[in-house]
């Protein structure tokens, strides 16, 4: 085969591989696990199952969990990551709960019991449902506003147009497009991503204090990307650096539950 067949078949491979890419973008970034609309939690904490209406037809499922002390501090917007739902992450409320704040954890489209179709716009929708509801119950400064992974976007987008005590971000990422160059360098992956999620930009507009928790040996979102956020952050913010620490492996490590507990408290 000559030098023009060989070139032929690279391009039809390129354009193929990146046609699956662009189609497929969705299963590679989310893997919910729908449940029932009968389903029973079962959690550890004392909780709270809220279903709100949107769109008219749509449901948003919030699990609200609670200090085991009647006394309550505030409130903890969790934004989870991008796999299963609610019950993969509700073992990390209770680094919260025992220091006296309640742990709103919402689901996103498609995930749990939450419906509807999920759309970058739709994350921010559950976002902003979620705080203005938790608006009514606390002020603004007993509001602290997390995101892990995937969540860490959309938390600072919240955090960009409300206001909160403090924005806490677990494994955050700069953007949906450059993390989707990590894995796939060869395409104009800014071009290509449907979702953005531009954290960099949304963090520039945050007035609270913000801390930010990324481990070194991050195998999912490397730290190398991740540092790129500190270019967006104020003077006073937290870049905290957790030696060895992986993707899903931080709440392992002291120097996170100390510092957040140092968060929640100051």
């Amino acid at each position: 085969m000559g030098r023009f067949g060989w070139l032929k078949i690279i391009v039809i491979l390129y354009l193929g591989l990146g046609i699956t890419l662009y189609f497929l973008q969705d299963k590679f970034l989310f893997h919910p696990v729908p449940l029932a609309a009968d389903y029973a939690f079962h959690f550890a904490d004392p909780f709270h199952e809220v279903n709100i209406v949107t769109n008219g037809k749509e449901n948003l499922n919030l699990i609200q969990f609670f200090p085991k002390d009647s006394v309550r501090k505030g409130v903890v917007l969790y934004f989870h990551g991008n796999v299963e739902n609610v019950n993969r992450y509700a073992k990390f409320a209770d680094l919260f709960t025992k220091n006296g704040y309640e742990v709103w954890m919402p689901d996103y489209p498609g995930f749990g019991k939450s419906t509807g179709e999920l759309t970058e716009k739709n994350l921010y929708q559950v976002a902003s449902l979620t705080y203005t509801l938790a608006n009514k119950k606390y002020p603004k400064d007993n509001i602290v506003i997390y995101g892990k992974s995937l969540g860490s976007g959309i938390a600072s987008q919240l955090a960009s147009v409300k206001d909160c005590r403090v924005l806490i971000l677990e494994t955050p990422y700069y953007s949906i497009p450059d993390l989707f160059s990590y894995y796939a360098p060869i395409y104009p992956t800014h071009l290509m991503s449907k979702y953005k999620i531009p954290t960099y930009k949304y963090l520039g507009n945050v007035k609270a204090h913000i801390g930010i928790f990324h481990g070194t040996d991050d195998e999912v979102i490397p730290y190398r990307r991740a540092v790129k956020l500190k270019s967006s952050l104020k003077p006073t913010d937290e870049f905290i650096v957790i030696q060895g620490g992986k993707h899903n492996n931080l709440n392992n490590f002291d120097t996170l539950q100390k510092k957040i507990n140092n968060l929640l408290n100051n």
